[in-house]
């Protein structure tokens, strides 16, 4: 694992990040592929021609739903899905926040109720690491509660505190894990992460006990989560400049394509946010000129592509009239064509970042970027 800085603009950041499964150019939108899929019937095939350099899965979904012992079995998550370039899968963490109503917390770990039946579930740093290591990924995230961003201070000291102690059990099991003859990926990298809600006191002293692991990369979680999007650039001014300029920095699930321009801005080089898909399955696509609902009568007798010179599968082929007539008739490839061309969009607009940070006109690019998606369509 070597993670190179090539450029910086402020505190911006331009990388280069070589990892067994090949090497990542940074900043980087990472496409969620939650159980080895990206939601909207898109292909590994397809991510390919729209540019994906990595796709992320879950630890929680993959384990309740198929197994990631059967996975290990079948060779782990690259070969069960035909994908040869890195993954990166979360932790479980995020589902501590978002299944709060049947979950408890211990010192050992968490005790899930599991949303497909219901059965118990018991997962801590160690089992975490387990199934990441059965899946085989390349970046594995630590394991780690996400407390709101607006809870109380001392619930979230007390939380940060464990997620410390947390982080260390995960480093000690993947050490472990690594060694082991019959693990698939005895390369597989531990990303920390930071928490602290809004509090970032709690952040910065959080980054700098996480810094001193000299871990491969480190992750801001507990953003997008409830806070403004004001608290969560705060944030990022705060406690960026306290982890490794010299290691990848992830702010996770996050965002708007002006989110993203904003955190790179603030030093982030790894993202990654279900919108492209999830808004894209509901008939929402992006373009340089903001957003557009496909539903809209005015598309109706549209004969133009979703965005005129775009070089996706979508616009290359189709018109926005016959992408909303699908969208209409409930056809699953009006989903699938506008989740193509959002991820295009995505991850063309990331390699459009990357090439004004090698410009040295990063500043200039966001400021237009970010004009011309406000200004909307002529």
């Amino acid at each position: 694992m070597k993670y190179e800085l090539l450029k910086t603009e402020g505190l911006a950041k331009r990388g280069r990040f070589h990892t067994v499964h090949g090497v990542v150019e940074t900043p980087v939108f990472m496409n969620v592929g939650t159980v080895a899929a990206i939601k909207g019937a898109v292909s590994t095939d397809d991510l390919k021609e729209i540019k994906c350099q990595v796709e992320l899965s879950n630890t929680y979904h993959l384990h309740v739903r198929t197994g990631d012992k059967l996975i290990k079995e079948l060779g782990g998550l690259h070969r069960f899905m035909g994908w040869d370039r890195p993954i990166l899968t979360d932790s479980g963490g995020f589902q501590v926040f978002s299944l709060a109503g049947i979950r408890k917390i211990k010192e050992e770990g968490v005790t899930f109720n599991s949303h497909i039946d219901g059965r118990k579930i018991f997962m801590g740093p160690e089992e975490s690491m387990q199934i990441q290591s059965n899946l085989g990924s390349t970046i594995a995230m630590a394991f780690d509660e996400c407390p709101p961003a607006l809870a109380e201070r001392k619930y979230v000291e007390d939380s940060v505190a464990r997620t410390t102690r947390w982080l260390y059990r995960c480093k000690d099991e993947m050490m472990r894990l690594n060694s082991l003859e019959d693990t698939i990926n005895k390369e597989q990298l531990l990303f920390g992460i930071n928490q602290g809600a809004v509090y970032n006191d709690i952040r910065i002293e959080h980054a700098k006990a996480i810094s001193e692991l000299d871990l491969p990369g480190y992750a801001v979680g507990g953003l997008a989560v409830g806070e403004s999007h004001e608290q969560m650039y705060d944030v990022l001014d705060h406690v960026v400049p306290y982890l490794p300029q010299n290691k990848p920095t992830y702010l996770m699930g996050v965002g708007t394509p002006a989110n993203i321009l904003e955190a790179v801005e603030r030093g982030v080089d790894f993202f990654d946010c279900v919108y492209p898909s999830r808004n894209g399955r509901h008939g929402h696509v992006y373009t340089n000129h903001g957003k557009l609902n496909l539903f809209n009568q005015k598309f109706e007798k549209d004969m133009r592509p979703i965005e005129e010179g775009c070089g996706c599968p979508t616009c290359r082929s189709y018109s926005r009239a016959y992408v909303r007539h699908l969208l209409k008739a409930k056809e699953m490839l009006g989903m699938r064509l506008c989740v193509l061309h959002n991820l295009y969009f995505y991850n063309t607009m990331m390699e459009e970042i990357r090439d004004s940070l090698d410009a040295g006109m990063f500043a200039t690019y966001k400021k237009n970027k970010l004009a011309s998606m406000e200004a909307g369509e002529d």
